[in-house]
């Protein structure tokens, strides 16, 4: 257990809602003796080769009689050497792990962090610590390099990556947390001596406290002084890349939403997200939840808002029947399931809109009514999926890693449904099966295939379809800090010609007289209204429904203004949710 409230200086959590962080780039070995990325979380000694003792002129010699090198470095900290820290507080050891890892391992922080709480054996308030310092660390990259490169005398790309890591966990809790600045200094620089090396441990002990000379209001002061272009503010300000913040202005536009929102979408970016929880519709229970501190959702039935920490230690969470998952997930898993089939007249098909623009994809007509969302009706027996003939049949066309086929697969059972969730990879596949466990087994089935060739494979065949497509990921930025580093321009292109394709399948393998649900975690135009416009031009046999009134029907407030031109977008500086898109197409019958 760290030294919470002794030395390692805990605050009460972070100081504004944006959590800051940071991403380092790969390089090489190590400085101070020890080699290599320390990304599997060791916390051996520095490379300090044998014994050291004091000779009668007060200097310093190892075994060998050589003597140590101190010089100037005495003044980088107040502390005698007898009183400075030279362990790393496990909770920071965590954070710098989860650094490293992310940089080395091109990992994901929010699948790297639970492991290693867990083999540090991290309690609630270490956890609660190590999470926001991780993700703190990760997000503000832009901000923090730009504030560290003022104090350091070398490009920082000439710094070995942990040396940055550590500066990077160092200037958060500096800036952006309640951690006292000696404590901040003391329990960074003792986790660089632990795990880096004296010597670095020297040099971030130096540049941290020409960091804490200012606060951060201080700091982008002096940084944004001289700098007129709002988009370069924004970016420093924010922490999010330039062209992501152009990104975003164009979307708030295509979406309906006044581009002077751009500010507090930005700052929602970097708010520490509240962890959701769902409870598996007629299989799970939110009860153990809720008596260790959760409170009920406020969006949609059945969910849950947690502090975080370790949601494994739930039993329902380890059984599957309670799943951590977005609430605009559950809101567009739900409101797939809940499209009325029985008759609704549908919007227009329209003509689209430009492609990545975002223009106008059909004038406003009546939506599907939305149904129930089942009344808990008999699932069909083992080994009668193929011949049950009143059943509908569902399909998630990009099941992995099976969050929202886990949700579907549940709703299925309470309508008399099935479930096929697809998934290309096969590692990916096996997530999917994991994840829907809980769900009785006659009720589903994995498929392990690329999804675009489901349409020519099974034409027709499915009564509602799930096309969650592979994208940018920009309406999750405040949920995986380190992706905003690693997403180019250019990724939106790639992925263009994908979802294109894949709804084309989606719409071949409906039924006449079904729906298909396009979903993005991206409310870029590119990704969302381009791609629909262009799959919907000149076919007169589709229409779009009013997805906005759909996900009115599911949530618990009715009234989310989320839709604009038939379409649908969730955003997290509006519905405290990830930034998700949804179309409804309805095959005509």
């Amino acid at each position: 257990m760290s030294e919470s409230g002794n030395g390692s200086g805990r605050g009460n959590g972070p100081q504004r809602g944006a959590g800051q962080g940071g991403q380092s780039p790969q390089r090489g070995a190590g400085q101070g003796g020890q080699g290599g990325q320390r990304g599997a979380g060791q916390s051996g000694q520095s490379g300090q080769s044998g014994q050291s003792g004091r000779g009668r002129d007060g200097s310093q010699r190892n075994a060998q009689g050589r003597e140590r090198n101190r010089g100037p470095q005495r003044g980088f900290t107040e502390n005698a050497p007898s009183q400075r820290t030279r362990r790393a507080d496990p909770a920071r050891l965590v954070a710098f792990e989860v650094l490293r890892a992310v940089a080395s391992e091109d990992a994901y922080a929010n699948l790297v962090l639970p492991a290693r709480i867990r083999h540090h054996n991290l309690d609630k308030r270490d956890a609660g610590f190590a999470t926001e310092l991780s993700y703190g660390a990760l997000r503000g990259q832009g901000t923090y390099d730009a504030i560290l490169a003022r104090c350091v005398d070398r490009p920082l790309d000439q710094l070995d990556p942990a040396i940055l890591d550590a500066l990077r966990i160092g200037a958060h809790q500096l800036l952006a947390m309640r951690v006292p600045a000696h404590a901040a200094l003391d329990q960074t620089v003792g986790l660089a001596r632990a795990v880096i090396g004296a010597g670095p441990s020297a040099l971030i002990n130096a540049v941290l406290r020409k960091v804490s000379a200012r606060s951060l209001e201080e700091w982008l002061d002096l940084l944004l002084s001289d700098e007129a272009d709002e988009t370069k503010k924004a970016a420093i300000r924010y922490a999010h890349p330039e062209w992501i913040v152009r990104a975003l202005r164009q979307s708030l536009v295509a979406h309906g939403r006044p581009v002077s929102e751009i500010s507090d979408l930005l700052e929602a970016d970097n708010a520490a997200p509240v962890v959701n929880l769902v409870a598996l519709p007629g299989l799970g229970s939110l009860d153990e939840a809720l008596e260790g501190g959760a409170t009920p959702g406020e969006l949609v039935e059945g969910s849950a808002l947690s502090s975080g920490g370790d949601l494994g230690r739930l039993a329902s969470v380890r059984e599957g029947t309670t799943r951590v998952q977005d609430v605009g997930s559950q809101l567009v898993a739900r409101a797939m399931a809940a499209v009325d089939l029985g008759g609704g007249t549908g919007g227009t098909g329209g003509t689209g809109g430009t492609a990545g623009t975002g223009g106008t994809i059909g004038t406003a007509g009546t939506a599907g009514t939305a149904g129930t969302a089942g009344t808990g009706g008999e699932s069909p027996a083992e080994g009668n999926l193929a011949q049950e003939k009143t059943a509908e049949r569902w399909l998630d066309m990009c099941a992995g890693p099976g969050g929202k086929a886990a949700l579907l697969g549940a709703l299925a059972r309470e309508q008399g449904a099935t479930l096929l969730a697809n998934e290309p990879a096969p590692h990916r596949a096996k997530l999917v099966r994991q994840a829907l466990a809980a769900v009785p087994h006659e009720v589903w089935h994995v498929r392990t295939g690329d999804g675009r060739e489901v349409g020519t494979e099974m034409p027709e065949s499915f009564d509602r379809v799930l096309v969650d497509a592979p994208c940018t990921g920009l309406g999750a930025l405040r949920r995986r800090p380190e992706s905003r580093w690693r997403r180019t321009p250019k990724d939106l292109t790639d992925l263009g010609p994908l979802q294109r394709e894949l709804l084309k399948s989606a719409l071949a393998a409906v039924k006449p007289g079904g729906v298909v649900a396009y979903v993005t975690c991206s409310p870029h135009p590119a990704e969302t209204t381009a791609v629909v416009s262009d799959v919907l031009r000149k076919r007169d046999d589709l229409e779009l429904l009013d997805a906005g009134a759909v996900l009115d029907s599911v949530s618990l407030t009715g009234h989310l203004d989320a839709g604009h031109e038939l379409t649908a977008q969730l955003w997290p500086h509006v519905h405290r949710t990830d930034a998700m898109f949804l179309a409804l197409i309805h095959k005509k019958a």
